[in-house]
């Protein structure tokens, strides 16, 4: 039997660091579209949705393509309610409906390195490997076990000072996650109350494949390499 998928695109309208953040253009439109049209490109989902506590966020996600079932609860759209905190409030509202959802990829509205071929092999991995979770991650450029601290004297000292001299080709590679999306099975951000869990996997991305976006100079950055990566000439 076929697993019923939902994509989730949360979008709250009280950004603080990038004002309106969710619907800001990006190379040209809103940047919530790029979820959105990669999402429905894929193919991969029986709903497509937007969860939102603003109209106007709403409307320019509908005129993409995304369902807006209904608006975010108050209690969900401050800024201490976390991811699952909003797919818990998605998937019980679609209970109430009587759907029932087995995936769910939650993809953020200020992802638009998304792609179809990207959620394609997650999801791939996901069935494959039998997994609770899969999501894009990123190696550090450089090697974390040489970080530096610093005391208050201003002087510096390695954290890890076992790691001096090792050669940085013989330390282990550490990822970390790029916030563009889960995919998740329902049961297992059900019982676990988290994204990931012990049984997760990643598919690795290179620097020039996403960014992070918190400030504006991250924005004029991601921009940049959007273009690059977009470029038929490079």
């Amino acid at each position: 039997m076929q697993n019923k998928t939902v994509c989730i695109i949360p979008a709250r309208g009280g950004s603080k660091r990038i004002p309106r953040k969710n619907i800001k253009a990006f190379c040209g439109k809103p940047i919530i579209a790029y979820s959105i049209e990669a999402a429905i490109e894929s193919g991969l989902f029986d709903e497509v949705m937007v969860s939102t506590d603003d109209t106007e966020i709403a409307d320019i996600a509908q005129q993409y393509g995304a369902s807006v079932p209904f608006i975010r609860s108050e209690k969900n759209a401050n800024d201490y309610a976390t991811t699952i905190d909003v797919i818990d409030e998605v998937l019980d509202a679609y209970e109430a409906n009587g759907q029932h959802f087995d995936l769910a990829c939650c993809i953020y509205a200020t992802a638009p390195f998304v792609s179809t071929s990207l959620l394609n092999a997650a999801h791939k991995k996901l069935i494959s490997e039998a997994l609770d979770c899969v999501f894009p991650a990123v190696e550090y450029s450089y090697p974390v076990q040489r970080a530096l601290i610093q005391n208050k004297e201003g002087k510096i000292t390695m954290r890890e000072p076992k790691y001096q001299l090792t050669r940085s080709q013989d330390l282990e590679k550490i990822y970390h996650d790029v916030g563009i999306f889960y995919f998740t099975k329902t049961k297992a951000i059900a019982l676990k109350r988290q994204l990931w869990t012990d049984n997760t996997s990643i598919i690795e991305l290179k620097e020039t494949e996403t960014q992070d976006i918190d400030t504006l100079e991250d924005w004029a950055i991601a921009e940049m390499k959007f273009k690059l990566l977009n470029d038929p000439k490079t």
